[in-house]
């Protein structure tokens, strides 16, 4: 088992019209981590609390950067957590 923390910017997310940030987001972290951790993307997880934070402040307004702990298990299966105290 593989564990890494990540500070994942999302700032390219805020160069696309205002309706499309936090999905546009959502791509950009998962982009990411498949670079990163060398996944694919049918093997990445993105857990619930990543997703509500990314979503928290709503479509228009994502935070520019986001701390997250990427977990690899046996199988090559990748869970995407926030990182402890975020």
């Amino acid at each position: 088992m593989e564990e890494r923390i990540y500070t994942v910017p999302l700032r390219r997310a805020w160069i696309t019209p205002v309706t499309k940030r936090a999905p546009r987001a959502m791509r950009i972290l998962k982009a990411f981590i498949k670079r990163h951790m060398k996944a694919d993307d049918k093997s990445i997880i993105i857990s619930n609390e990543v997703n509500e934070k990314i979503w928290s402040r709503g479509i228009e307004s994502p935070p520019r950067k986001i701390r997250v702990r990427a977990v690899k298990d046996k199988e090559g299966l990748i869970t995407v957590y926030l990182a402890e105290g975020e």
